[in-house]
C-alpha cells in the first residue's frame, strides 16, 4: 500500500513538473512575443525618426539658403544706398560748377589779351589762381590734352586736319579746356585734331 502511494506521489510530481515546464515555456513565448512586438515598434519609431530627421535636414538646408540669399540681397541694397549717397554728395554741385566754367573761360581770355599792364595782369592771375584752387578742392580736374592721343570720351574734335604723319588721331591744339568731377566728365575739352590722311584708291 505504501509502495503504491509512493509511486502515485512520484507520478504526480512528474506531472506537476511537466505542467510547470509547459507554463514556463508558455511564459517565455509570451515574453518573446512581447519583446518582438516592442522591437518592431522601436524599429518603426526609428524609421519614422530617420524620416523626420531627413525632412528637418532638408528644411534646414532650404531655410539656410533663403537666409543667405536674403542676407546677400540686404548687403547689396546697403552697398547701393551707400554708393548712391556718396555719389549724390559728390556730384550735387555738378550743374552749378558747369556754370562756373564760363567765368573761368573769360578769365583765361582776359589773361591772354592783357599785354601792357603788368599790375592788372598780376591781379587777375591771383584771382584766377584762387578760383581754380577752389574748384580743385571740390574734386575738379583739368583734362590733359598736351601730347595726348585723342579720346572721344574726354575730347571733342572741334577742328580736324588730315596728315600723313599720324596713324591715329592726335591732338595738336587745345581750343577750350575740359573738366572732370572726380571720375565723371563735366565738359569735354575742345581740341584741334590731326587725323590720318585717306589713301587714294
Amino acid at each position: 500500500m505504501t509502495k503504491k502511494i509512493k509511486i502515485e506521489s512520484a507520478g504526480n510530481k512528474k506531472k506537476e513538473q511537466s505542467a510547470t515546464k509547459k507554463e514556463d515555456s508558455k511564459d517565455k513565448e509570451v515574453k518573446f512575443k512581447s519583446l518582438k512586438d516592442k522591437l518592431k515598434k522601436c524599429e518603426s519609431e526609428v524609421k519614422f525618426l530617420k524620416k523626420e530627421h531627413k525632412e528637418l535636414k532638408r528644411e534646414h538646408k532650404e531655410l539656410k539658403g533663403k537666409y543667405l540669399r536674403k542676407a546677400a540681397e540686404i548687403e547689396n541694397i546697403r552697398k547701393r544706398v551707400v554708393r548712391e549717397k556718396t555719389e549724390f554728395y559728390r556730384y550735387a554741385l555738378a550743374e552749378f560748377i558747369k556754370e562756373l566754367f564760363v567765368v573761368l573761360d573769360n578769365f583765361e581770355r582776359a589773361l591772354e589779351s592783357i599785354e601792357d599792364s603788368k599790375s592788372l595782369r598780376q591781379g587777375i592771375e591771383m584771382i584766377y589762381k584762387q578760383y581754380t584752387n577752389l574748384l580743385m578742392k571740390q574734386g575738379i580736374k583739368v583734362i590733359e590734352t598736351r601730347e595726348k592721343e585723342f579720346d572721344p570720351y574726354l575730347h571733342q574734335a572741334f577742328i580736324t586736319e588730315e596728315s600723313e604723319n599720324v596713324d591715329e588721331p592726335q591732338i595738336i591744339e587745345e581750343l577750350q579746356r575740359g573738366y572732370t568731377l572726380f571720375d565723371r566728365l563735366l565738359r569735354p575739352a575742345l581740341v584741334k585734331v590731326l587725323i590720318p590722311k585717306k589713301k587714294d584708291n
